[in-house]
């Protein structure tokens, strides 16, 4: 399970010309399921980023996670995570998952990141073509990847 997390000021998404999500002062997530992902990569990667510290204390160093600051999360479904560009210069996607899996990990990944206490958590709409707005703050942006934990 991939995940790319970005804190942000506010972040909105968009479809169809409408706003279906929006977050402020938190993070901006984009994830992505891969093959060989299950259930217990869900909670590692929800009770990680939950937990995460990348928020500035009262002497400006990354120390509160975003259940400290009261933060709000937006998730955004980003199958392209999963590009492989070994060969050539067009990425292939074999490694996603297929959408209806990947559409319920989604899901239930999100429904993690509340289970953790998260006060808001958006998404996007699996599969739309979505339109993405954020303010990164720092920037301040960690990519988490559940493979890399496995190996060790």
């Amino acid at each position: 399970m991939k995940a790319v997390i970005q804190r942000v000021l506010s972040s909105s998404v968009e479809v169809d010309g409408s706003i279906v999500g929006r977050s402020n002062n938190g993070y901006m997530i984009l994830f992505c399921a891969v093959d060989g992902d299950s259930e217990d990569d869900i909670e590692i990667l929800a009770k990680k980023v939950a937990n995460l510290r990348i928020f500035e204390d009262d002497e400006e160093k990354m120390n509160k996670s975003i259940l400290d600051v009261d933060g709000e999360v937006l998730c955004i479904s980003q199958f392209t995570l999963a590009a492989d560009t070994k060969k050539g210069n067009r990425p292939s996607f074999f490694s996603a998952l297929s959408p209806d899996i990947a559409s319920n990990y989604y899901d239930r990944f999100c429904e993690r990141l509340a289970c953790f206490g998260i006060k808001s958590v958006q998404k996007g709409i699996f599969g739309a073509d979505m339109k993405v707005s954020l303010v990164n703050d720092g920037p301040v942006t960690i990519i988490l990847d559940t493979e890399t934990w496995k190996k060790k």
